[in-house]
């Protein structure tokens, strides 16, 4: 039978994974997508309310640092609530840095947050005469021990019986939500207002001292020193080694005779331990209260920063900052210009729809079709 010619026609596209990119490259492929997102953005704001955009990028610039004038500092009080909100933000993308690079998807921060924040409210309730040293070296280690041993159960579940890490730390949150609304209702202030209210507003014991005269001061200091010791912990010690090994694969973790069950409860601790920090931060040195709104979504949030970092906890700054001036542009514009909550959430939502898109170019190129291959 003679041979009959089957011609084949490759797909218009393919997608494949890239081996590398320049820096440079990757850079200018994340701040392009932002520029068209503006862009985007730009034209669906002149069609809702006929403003030039440029004025309401100036207000959303103004929303997060404050309003332009001639005697304009630009740290002032605007400025230092949006330094505070990332300092909030990074705390809880480290703490899911470890967990997430081990693919252990920890989606409990939110409840890690508020145990931390519960254990930091009592002390600062039942243990206000204490020296301030001491206050607060029970504070930062009830924080920790609560988020350790909030994060442990799913761990010992995912170690011994590979169960589902995702629902098990998700389900936790309404667990946590649920132990907040008891212990509000214990120390609501004053009694029937269903709120603790501000912990020791008086004497401030337990709140985070200025330093240098500023209030938010203290925050960056504490954690910025986790930041960078989760980089160095992750990049330089021998269990960052182990985690990265467990992440890329358990086998050849339990091939090159790491002990995978004892990696994985041993980073969950540390992930919670500092989730539960937060709380401390969220406490001690911003709200001064503890409710059930303490974590404010900042759990899922901090998911975002920590992808879009690669866990880096360097690029986790950057990354906060961005969606904190995002979240606190669009509640400017939202009230500047008598626009709903839906529109200023669509606007942010599209930029951060760019910035997600644009790490898909990042990763991958596209192959598009050159000409027909004949195949015999």
């Amino acid at each position: 039978m003679a041979n009959v010619a089957v011609h084949k026609r490759e797909p218009l596209v393919r997608i494949a994974k890239r081996d590398s990119m320049p820096l440079w490259q990757s850079i200018l492929i994340r701040v392009l997508s932002i520029v068209l997102a503006l862009v985007v953005c730009g034209v669906i704001i002149y069609m809702l309310i006929k403003v030039n955009p440029l004025e309401v990028y100036k207000s959303m610039v103004e929303g997060a640092f404050g309003a332009f004038k001639e005697d304009y500092k630009f740290f002032n009080r605007r400025t230092w609530i949006t330094i505070r909100d990332t300092m909030m933000l990074l705390c809880i993308a480290v703490g899911l840095a470890p967990a997430f690079k081990m693919r252990f998807w920890n989606i409990g921060a939110e409840g890690q947050i508020l145990v931390g924040g519960i254990a930091t409210a009592a002390c600062m309730i039942y243990l206000k005469n204490l020296p301030p040293v001491l206050l607060f070296i029970c504070m930062i280690g009830a924080s920790l021990l609560a988020g350790a041993l909030w994060s442990l159960l799913p761990a010992i579940f995912k170690a011994k019986w590979n169960t589902n890490e995702t629902l098990f730390t998700l389900m936790m949150n309404y667990v946590a939500i649920q132990l907040t609304s008891f212990f509000v209702a214990l120390w609501e202030n004053p009694f029937g207002s269903n709120t603790v209210g501000i912990i020791n507003p008086t004497g401030k014991e337990g709140w985070f001292p200025p330093v240098f005269g500023l209030d938010y001061l203290m925050n960056v200091i504490v954690v910025m020193t986790i930041t960078v010791g989760m980089f160095i912990y992750l990049k330089y010690s021998k269990q960052g080694y182990e985690i990265s090994v467990v992440g890329d694969s358990e086998n050849t973790a339990r091939y090159a005779g790491i002990n995978v069950k004892k990696v994985i409860i041993r980073t969950m601790l540390i992930s919670g331990a500092i989730c539960g920090l937060s709380g401390f931060v969220a406490v001690s040195g911003a709200s001064h209260t503890i409710s059930v709104n303490t974590a404010g979504g900042k759990g899922f949030t901090a998911i975002i920063v920590a992808w879009l970092a690669k866990f880096n906890t360097f690029t986790m700054i950057l990354i906060s900052l961005l969606l904190v001036f995002l979240d606190k542009g669009a509640i400017e514009i939202a009230s500047k210009y008598d626009l709903n909550d839906y529109v200023a959430s669509m606007i942010t939502g599209i930029i951060l729809f760019f910035i997600l898109g644009s790490e898909f170019f990042v990763n991958y190129r596209m192959i598009f079709r050159s000409k027909e291959k004949e195949v015999q």
